[in-house]
């Protein structure tokens, strides 16, 4: 087409049309600079399971920071105590003061656990209960010591090192594989092991192993630091009470 005159009629009828042409044209072009209302830029909106997972994860850290701190300062306040059980042992019996037993700690992962020993060396290393005379392995001070929970004294090693927790699922042996079982399908193997726990105030060596695990999946839905705290107090409770010991 030739170029219109600005004199001809037709020449500012045209200049409309084109001009309203290229608005519509724009108007429907999407601004991709344009920012969307309440949307802040430059930030990174976690997901629930994000979320979720960095709760879990200080909850995690605050627990270990507990452990750590308070495995610490009992190591020094029971610092006599822990000397005046291991000469006891020494004293009445042959053999190495400490008994080193393999557990299972988290994630299903094998861990040297230390005890006082309560038991003559040649006992099989099966748990107690399944022991046809339990009695007659005790060496002459092993009944105190289990009944009082010295015994259980230098786990705090374990807490200090990261094998155990203050609470937790107390440790199965590795030979107990009924009992690794039922936590391993309950999810309780994410759990790290600990020096007392739910099944144990609830009835330590008095109830079965599934009603354990009940205990344990319990815990492992239910727990935080007000919990612990509560379970920690009842554990001291039922020591000084002796409840719960069947040898």
């Amino acid at each position: 087409n030739q170029a219109r005159h600005p004199k001809d009629p037709t020449y500012n009828q045209n200049k409309y049309l084109f001009n309203a042409r290229m608005w519509l044209q724009k108007a429907k072009r999407p601004n991709y600079q344009t920012k969307l209302p309440n949307q802040p830029s430059n930030q990174t909106i976690k997901s629930p399971n994000k979320l979720s997972q960095h709760r879990h994860h200080s909850q995690t850290t605050l627990k270990r920071l507990f452990d750590f701190c308070v495995a610490l300062v009992a190591s020094v306040m029971l610092l006599v105590p822990m000397l005046l059980t291991a000469l006891a042992v020494k004293l009445t019996s042959p053999g190495p003061i400490l008994y080193w037993s393999k557990r299972v700690g988290r994630h299903n992962t094998l861990f040297e656990m230390p005890k006082f020993r309560s038991m003559k060396t040649d006992t099989p290393a099966v748990a107690t209960h399944l022991l046809s005379n339990p009695d007659a392995h005790l060496t002459p001070i092993g009944s105190f010591l289990r009944k009082s929970s010295l015994d259980e004294l230098p786990q705090l090693w374990s807490i200090l090192v990261g094998d155990m927790s203050l609470v937790g699922p107390r440790p199965a042996l590795f030979n107990q594989d009924d009992l690794i079982e039922l936590r391993t399908k309950a999810g309780v193997n994410n759990l790290r092991p600990g020096l007392t726990g739910w099944a144990q105030v609830n009835g330590r060596d008095d109830i079965p192993i599934p009603q354990k695990v009940a205990y344990d999946t319990q815990y492992l839905k239910q727990q935080s630091m007000a919990l612990d705290i509560k379970i920690l107090w009842l554990t001291a409770l039922r020591v000084l009470r002796r409840d719960g010991v069947a040898h």
